[in-house]
């Protein structure tokens, strides 16, 4: 493993903290990946370890807000700016690894936002992984936070509050949980504007899915308490292309964090291999 860290420009100026991961062999592919609310993509160093003794190069950024990239924790201009920042890593991969299939693989939030950047921009690449995706959450349950989200953010979009994440729901694994509340790049901020938009591109992302048109992972876990599983299954019931549903029994939230995960990164592996097509430039 190879490991490289530098800072891309994002579309409007922020500074984006992206790591990139490279096997000590010629790579087969290039997996662009997206965390979840409140981390950092170095929780992921041992996705990408694996990955990458698998034959593939891993990318990934901070999102703006979180970890060492710039901007508000846990805010965004608008959703639109997740989405021109995910074109900014996919153009590194593809500057940087040319004639390399591409894919895109989110957890979580970033689930939400692959699923929203296939759809909305139609790249062209190998296929999309989505874990977790959080298209029904407890988030839907706190209704003063849902009042509050309503009627405020068109006047204080910027007002952040805490997320309401379960730390406990994360892993079954308590060493996760430890290293997860003693990470300092973690925060549970989200902002009025970021849950609002968020709420409209999940609707937004059901209302297309059956437009969905590249190969399509979705895993979840059967125990999930922070993203439901039956998003992913509503969501997979609508999509007509190649789209794999694979559920993990009694799995919590973080699937790559889980006991079972050489078997949950191994499956991701596979699907990969069995999707090897060279992509063609957007």
């Amino acid at each position: 493993m190879n490991l490289n860290e530098t800072i891309l420009n994002a579309k409007d100026g922020t500074a984006l903290f992206t790591r990139t991961w490279r096997p000590d062999t010629v790579a087969i592919g290039t997996v662009c990946l997206v965390h979840g609310l409140g981390e950092h993509c170095g929780r992921y160093h041992h996705v990408a370890d694996f990955l990458n003794r698998s034959g593939y190069t891993v990318l990934a950024f901070d999102l703006r807000g979180h970890g060492k990239s710039g901007g508000k924790r846990g805010d965004t201009p608008a959703f639109q700016s997740y989405m021109d920042d995910i074109t900014v890593l996919l153009d590194k991969a593809r500057r940087d690894f040319p004639g390399r299939p591409r894919f895109l693989y989110g957890h979580s939030l970033g689930g939400v936002l692959v699923l929203n950047y296939a759809l909305r921009l139609r790249p062209r690449l190998a296929g999309i992984i989505a874990t977790s995706p959080g298209l029904r959450t407890t988030f839907e349950e706190q209704h003063l936070k849902l009042s509050l989200v309503h009627l405020l953010a068109p006047l204080m979009p910027g007002l952040t509050l805490p997320n309401g994440l379960d730390v406990q729901a994360l892993s079954i694994d308590p060493q996760v949980i430890l290293a997860y509340q003693q990470d300092d790049l973690v925060h549970d901020r989200a902002s009025l504007r970021l849950a609002k938009e968020s709420f409209s591109a999940i609707e937004w992302a059901f209302e297309h899915a059956a437009e969905f048109s590249m190969p399509l992972l979705l895993m979840h876990g059967t125990h999930d308490r922070i993203a439901y599983l039956q998003g992913s299954q509503l969501f997979a019931s609508q999509v007509k292309s190649d789209c794999t549903l694979k559920l993990w029994e009694g799995g919590y939230h973080e699937l790559h964090n889980e006991p079972e995960r050489a078997k949950v990164l191994q499956f991701i592996a596979d699907w990969l291999n069995n999707h090897l097509t060279l992509d063609k430039p957007d």
